[in-house]
């Protein structure tokens, strides 16, 4: 075994500096390990600095100091690895829940818009910004590194667009048009007029900008324009205009019955309430309580807004709504016995059902006239016998 002295241990350690190693915690390693390996595999009568010559040779392909430009690497990229599992992990997770979210949401079970909720949101907030967290550090131009960004932020803006169109949240078209519109007007100029100068990547650019084009157009053609979304309100407030003529006209063929079937208590109350809440969506939904022939100059428009956003800021509203589900459960009790027509609850806004399917404010203040006219035609046929 041979035993190295001290003239030898600053002859190792002068060396390792003079090869490029600067960082001294790595100079003192390097040192070590060289050391044991000497007094270990070296003759007591051995050559050392022959010896050594052929050790350090081990440690290195081109030069020592490729040990310190790896090591600095490793120091400053210590948590890749453990962000590139996180985002494999992640995109694993909203691949699988979001498949799972839309088919459960074609076969109408319970569980579809939590899934696809987990599915987007995972998508959008983990896996996205890893993919772009590592994507930029592997890109050395500025250039590319915008790119890598302005996909990214196109990539996000898109699905989150999709998801508030899926779950009827506010601004869900602002999201939709503008997330293709930040894809087509500043990423896909950028990227074009890159990628086809380069004579290699050339094809690929153009084929990705046709392809990048089409999506766009594909996307765009099921997005409601602003105009479109106005005549389908304007259809919509017309449409409950003529509901409400109905009732009224059943109201009044009502009147012109000689009996007192109209005064039953709990008739009055339901029809009472329906009336209030109507008042109350109206009134949230355009501004107005009631809306007459000219609700377009006044731009008083039912629109497509969920009915659980009101609900949520109302409690008066969900009280009331509440008070409406048990009457017309009594109600239907009553009917029953006297062989009328029933109210339906289920699938309308009556359904105080948590797990409900999301309802508009059109198609709320239909599920209303219908209870209505249900029970003024009950008091009709009651009043004619």
């Amino acid at each position: 075994m041979y035993c190295i002295s001290e003239q030898q241990i600053d002859y190792i350690l002068n060396d390792i500096g003079a090869r490029g190693v600067k960082m001294e915690g790595l100079q003192l390693n390097l040192l070590d390990h060289i050391c044991c390996i000497i007094e270990q595999q070296l003759e007591e009568n051995g050559d050392f600095e022959h010896f050594y010559a052929q050790v350090i040779q081990q440690f290195y392909k081109n030069d020592l100091r490729e040990i310190e430009e790896e090591t600095i690497s490793l120091l400053t990229n210590k948590n890749y690895y453990v962000m590139k599992k996180i985002m494999l992990y992640s995109g694993t997770f909203s691949a699988a829940t979001l498949s799972t979210g839309i088919t459960l949401k074609y076969m109408h079970s319970q569980g579809a818009s939590l899934m696809i909720l987990l599915g987007i949101l995972s998508a959008s907030l983990i896996f996205i910004p890893l993919l772009f967290a590592l994507k930029v550090k592997e890109k050395q131009s500025g250039k590319d590194k915008l790119l890598v960004g302005l996909g990214t932020l196109s990539a996000i803006t898109i699905a989150m667009g999709i998801l508030f169109k899926i779950m009827h949240w506010p601004y869900a078209n602002v999201l939709a048009t503008t997330s293709p519109a930040i894809l087509m007007l500043v990423f896909l100029p950028i990227y074009f007029f890159t990628g086809i100068r380069n004579a290699e990547t050339k094809v690929n650019t153009i084929v990705t900008s046709i392809l990048m084009i089409v999506g766009c157009g594909l996307f765009f053609s099921l997005t409601i324009t602003p105009q479109s979304s106005r005549m389908m309100s304007i259809r919509t407030t017309e449409g409950y205009l003529r509901n409400e003529q109905m009732l009224k006209s059943e109201a009044q063929l009502l009147a012109k019955t000689n009996k007192a079937a109209t005064e039953e208590a709990l008739s009055q109350k339901i029809y009472a309430v329906c009336e209030d809440l109507k008042e109350s969506l109206l009134e949230w939904e355009t501004g107005y309580k009631t809306l007459g022939d000219d609700f377009v100059s006044k731009n008083a428009l039912i629109k497509d807004h969920a009915t659980q956003d009101f609900f949520t800021q109302n409690q008066a509203a969900e009280r009331k709504l509440e008070e409406l589900n048990q009457s017309i459960y009594a109600y239907n009790q009553l009917s029953a016995s006297r062989k009328l027509q029933l109210i339906p609850v289920e699938s309308s806004v009556v359904d105080i059902n948590t797990n409900r399917a999301p309802i508009k404010v059109s198609g709320a203040l239909d599920d209303l006239i219908r209870v209505q006219m249900l029970v003024l035609q009950n008091e009709r046929e009651l009043a004619m016998l």
